[in-house]
């Protein structure tokens, strides 16, 4: 009996440091994604917003110059 319960115990402690690290890797992991993923991401969306403003620019001046030129 007695060595049941001191391998219960050992289990227990066991689970109990799996669960504590495994919250420290997910802290972890969780902060460097917000720290370095996250503005990587933000900056990727500017880019393609001004690349494709950039294309509007570009078929809004040559289609107007276009315009007069085909008539």
């Amino acid at each position: 009996m007695a060595n049941a319960q001191e391998v219960l115990s050992t289990v227990a402690g066991g689970l109990k440091k799996l669960v504590k690290s495994t919250g420290k890797a997910g802290w972890i992991a969780g902060t460097t994604f917000l720290i370095l993923v996250v503005p990587l991401i933000i900056e990727m969306d500017r880019e393609q917003q001004l690349v494709e403003f950039e294309s509007q620019q570009l078929n809004a001046l040559t289609g107007s110059a276009a315009a007069p030129a085909a008539k």
